[in-house]
């Protein structure tokens, strides 16, 4: 078939095309094929070696996965700022006080000496903040960030004459 390594002549092509009943595109394809060389899909520690895993999408790029983190962000601090103001101020300052501080929360038995109650009463003031704040984080969330286009609204006239 083919001697050597140097790659195929045209009249090569034609001839081992003719012997094998296949066209001669086909024999330069697996010619081309057959003599690439390998390539590893990661580069092993050269950072401007060509690797295929370089050239890859980042999923993170998606324009719909970085509005929807957009707007997640958006939810979880001001979402969380709003809650909050819908508090009262005794139980904003437990909620505060059991899951807002990075360290030492208070403990139940703490806050209820602080505001002259028992632990069983910090407990439910703080169980109905809780609920308080989930309602309006669920109705942040279902109202759309971006602001709708309003329906039926007359389209703005491109070529308008001036008046």
């Amino acid at each position: 078939m083919k001697s050597g390594l140097a790659p195929m002549s045209a009249g090569d092509v034609e001839r081992i095309a003719s012997e094998l009943k296949v066209k001669p595109e086909e024999v330069t394809e697996m010619e081309t094929r057959l003599t690439g060389q390998e390539i590893a899909f990661e580069a092993d520690d050269d950072e401007d070696a060509y690797a295929p895993v370089n050239y890859l999408t980042d999923p993170g790029a998606e324009p719909s996965q970085a509005l929807e983190t957009r707007e997640a962000a958006l939810l979880g601090t001001a979402g969380l700022e709003a809650a909050l103001g819908a508090l009262d101020e005794r139980s904003r300052r437990i909620v505060e006080a059991r899951w807002l501080r990075e360290k030492d929360s208070a403990t139940l038995h703490e806050l209820a000496d602080e505001f002259g109650v028992s632990a069983e009463r910090i407990r439910q003031i703080e169980a109905k903040a809780m609920q308080k704040m989930k309602a309006v984080l669920q109705a942040k969330a279902a109202t759309p960030a971006l602001p709708a286009p309003a329906l039926n609204a007359p389209a703005p006239a491109l070529n308008a004459p001036a008046r």
